[in-house]
């Protein structure tokens, strides 16, 4: 029987295991060997071909229904896929320091397809998020998220010294952000709006605002999203529904506010530990409406079992892992805000997604990144993706092939160095090196002093005379 100081010790060792864990596993001092990098690819890559693998399978029931091929959905995810795929290449071979450039066109851009959408744009489900340019469904408020990043971290970025005032730290920042998310939920897309909020109070966080500052935004975020909540019938059923009440407008209005989450749940809990088999689902059969988009995560538990979800659950937890040591090593400001806004935008997306499926919380309409069905959620995950790897592949360099640094108040680069190091001695050639090393002919040994000077002698032998 162990005693009670074995038994203190062995407590101690076991509650700082975990904490023990997370140092070895950030290490923000430590230089990269490329683990990262090819962490964040890898997980990228099998979360993106199991997407493709489930919309084929959840898609191909209602496909078949309408008459077309039960490749349709797949074949469309994959070529937006494979142009994201594209993107995410370009954009992890080029400098993360030069889309600036691309800042304030592109919120430009997204500020002017947000207001085109709702002017002439197309309603799917209730919500007006679509646009159709060249034969092309388009949906800008996907594409939003990484540019309303890239433009944040650029602002930011510029006002490094100015951030402790909170007009400089939440102008022009806020207003835009709110701006944003106002358009899309002119649309009455209230989950795409909480993303877009979230990356914005991700952006201030990451910028090292007050703290005051920060909790100030994130409660009128809070308060915003329960006025947007408060004021339509239909949010306000699906919040009464996930706290198990059913009020009597909810009854009047005739829908079944908790059909799409009970049939997911029955999906999960009948695949059991290995699942019924790929494409073996029967919740698919229209038993839970949109299977092939938010709710993919339970035809994913239905068909692949507890060991497909796991899996899923991994792949998340490996790439926010990578991500956040990639973003921890960043000494500058805009791609520290850049990356870690990326990191909370992805992985807090997922996170409610799958919350929304299991009933953690209400259903709000948030695709899962990289598996849900849709070509612009899938793009522009991707190209974001694409800017973390620029982020790894700079940190895999030597420390001399880096870009030499700025001060912390120049806000464009490294906050920690001081001045540009010292340029180095040129080299001296070996063989002169070794000439210069070898000793020379020894002097000649200097004449003895003479006994007088010339006048002195002229003078003693003129006395001798």
């Amino acid at each position: 029987m162990a005693s009670p100081a074995q038994e203190q010790r062995t407590t101690a060792r076991f509650l700082r295991a975990p904490l023990a864990l997370w140092r070895r596993i950030a290490r923000p001092d430590s230089a990269s060997s490329g683990t990262s990098y090819f962490l964040i690819l890898g997980a990228t890559l099998a979360l993106t071909a199991i997407g493709i693998m489930m919309v084929l399978s959840a898609s191909s029931v209602e496909s078949i229904a309408a008459g077309e091929s039960p490749y349709t959905a797949a074949l469309k995810q994959a070529l937006f896929g494979l142009v994201g795929l594209v993107g995410m290449f370009v954009l992890s071979r080029i400098n993360v320091r030069w889309l600036k450039r691309l800042a304030w066109p592109g919120i430009g851009t997204t500020i002017v397809l947000l207001v085109l959408v709702q002017l002439v744009g197309r309603r799917v489900l209730g919500n007006r998020n679509w646009i159709d340019i060249a034969g092309f469904s388009l949906q800008p408020s996907e594409f939003a998220k990484l540019l309303l990043a890239l433009w944040m971290a650029t602002i930011l970025n510029k006002k490094a010294d100015l951030l402790d005032r909170w007009g400089h730290a939440l102008v022009p920042v806020a207003p835009v952000g709110f701006g944003i998310a106002g358009l899309v939920i002119w649309g009455h897309d209230l989950g795409t709006t909480l993303v877009i909020l979230l990356v914005v109070v991700a952006a201030l966080f990451y910028a090292g605002v007050p703290t005051k500052l920060f909790v100030a935004s994130g409660l009128l975020v809070v308060v915003g999203a329960a006025a947007l909540a408060v004021t339509s019938p239909n949010r306000m059923c699906r919040i009464y529904n996930w706290v198990g009440q059913e009020p009597d407008f909810c009854k009047a209005d005739g829908g079944d506010f908790g059909y799409q989450v009970q049939n997911g749940l029955q999906g999960l809990a009948s695949g059991g530990w290995l699942g019924v088999g790929l494409g073996q689902s029967r919740q698919k059969y229209s038993w839970i409406p949109e299977a092939h988009n938010d709710f993919i995560f339970a035809v994913l538990g239905e068909e692949l079992g507890l060991f497909g979800t796991l899996l899923v659950l991994a792949l998340f937890a490996v790439l926010a892992v990578a991500v956040f040591r990639v973003v921890s090593r960043q000494t500058e400001l805009f791609p520290r805000i850049l990356g870690g806004t990326i990191m909370a935008w992805i992985l807090g997306q997922a996170a409610i997604n799958m919350a929304m499926v299991t009933g953690i919380a209400p259903v709000i309409g948030v695709p899962l990144p990289f598996i849900s069905s849709g070509g612009s959620a899938l793009v522009s995950c991707l190209c974001a993706i694409g800017v973390v790897l620029s982020l790894a592949r700079e940190d895999m360099r030597p420390m001399r092939a880096r870009r030499p640094g700025r001060t912390a108040a120049q806000g464009d680069g490294p906050v920690t160095a001081g001045r540009r190091p010292a340029a180095r001695p040129a080299k001296v050639p070996a063989a002169a090196g070794r000439a210069a090393a070898r000793p020379g002919p020894r002097p000649a040994p200097a004449a003895p002093p003479a006994r007088g000077t010339t006048a002195q002698h002229h003078t003693q032998r003129k006395a001798s005379t």
